[in-house]
């Protein structure tokens, strides 16, 4: 389609502006700029070169969240199986063979394994998925985004993954738009709108208002207070010499390092968290079905001395 539009006398960026699903306004804003600059070969490597960065970075985090996703999952599933169809057996042989009161942590297992076969098992897989539509649902409105962006930001770990991964993304693409020749306003709109973070994109706003009123980049982008003090310098530094595109891109680099070390560390973190979780649960149900055959066996030699 993008060959035909070119064919029929558009412009390779006008031809991808008419598929906004496959070429968003990064693609044909840089696109623009080499076509204009006669330097559309080196924007288009430049282009590739961003994208391959961002994909390794995303790639990255997801691929630390798919192991300990499908631990849970069917740690999750077996503990559901072992309440709904193991535990029960056991309840019958303590109501027919055990004369004496049950311990208060059998008691407690199989009040669970009642509501769990009574349907709390549904309750159990429905949460994560009432979660996520909820999720969805509020990510439709502004204020819904800015909100679930700002819980995930707090997120031990996890919200220092996202924050570092949300200023690597809007610095690599600010820089990357600048480098193209992108006027900065302009290169803030498109970074704004790509930003994958709304407390991100309204910083990216604020920082587009004082710009246009004349100020520097720095100051609003201080004031946001949404990056490290460390970032503001470079810009400062970047715009009095001149050279803040390379300076964000310099910052991008040093962020998808940081983000690389946490998503290390956050796996190192969540194994032993796992095992010992798994473990507690799995004691739990062997101590609450043993207990009363370790007191029915007490019972049974006092009686017999």
């Amino acid at each position: 389609l993008v060959a035909d539009d070119v064919e029929g006398g558009a412009t390779l960026s006008e031809a991808m502006a008419r598929h906004p699903k496959a070429f968003n306004r990064l693609y044909t804003n840089m696109v623009r700029a080499g076509e204009l600059g006669g330097v559309l070969d080196v924007i288009l490597q430049r282009l590739a070169d961003f994208m391959e960065k961002s994909q390794a970075l995303k790639r990255k985090v997801i691929g630390a969240l798919i192991y300990p996703s499908v631990v849970i999952t069917f740690a999750v599933l077996i503990v559901i199986f072992l309440l709904v169809v193991v535990v029960p057996k056991f309840r019958k042989i303590f109501q027919q063979d055990f004369n004496t009161d049950l311990p208060a942590v059998t008691r407690a297992l199989l009040g669970l394994s009642e509501w769990m076969k009574a349907g709390g098992w549904a309750v159990v897989l429905g949460i994560p998925v009432g979660v996520f539509l909820l999720t969805r649902l509020m990510r439709m409105s502004p204020s819904g985004r800015y909100f679930l962006d700002s819980i995930k930001l707090r997120i031990p770990i996890m919200g220092q993954i996202a924050s570092k991964s949300a200023i690597a993304r809007f610095t690599r693409t600010l820089g990357t738009l600048l480098s193209a020749g992108v006027p900065i306003l302009e290169a803030l709109n498109i970074t704004r709108d790509t930003a994958g973070n709304e407390v991100y994109a309204r910083a990216m706003a604020r920082v587009h208002d004082g710009i246009r009123e004349g100020e520097s980049f720095a100051e609003p982008l201080r004031q946001a207070k949404v990056v490290e003090p460390m970032v503001v310098n470079m810009v400062d530094v970047g715009e009095e010499t001149g050279e803040l595109d390379q300076m964000l891109n310099k910052v991008a680099d040093t962020y998808d390092g940081e983000v690389e070390t946490l998503v290390s560390s956050m796996v190192s973190v969540l194994e032993p968290i796992m095992v010992i979780t798994l473990g507690v649960i799995v004691g739990f149900i062997v101590l609450a079905v043993f207990m009363p055959m370790v007191k029915l066996l007490t019972e049974m030699q006092g009686s017999a001395r």
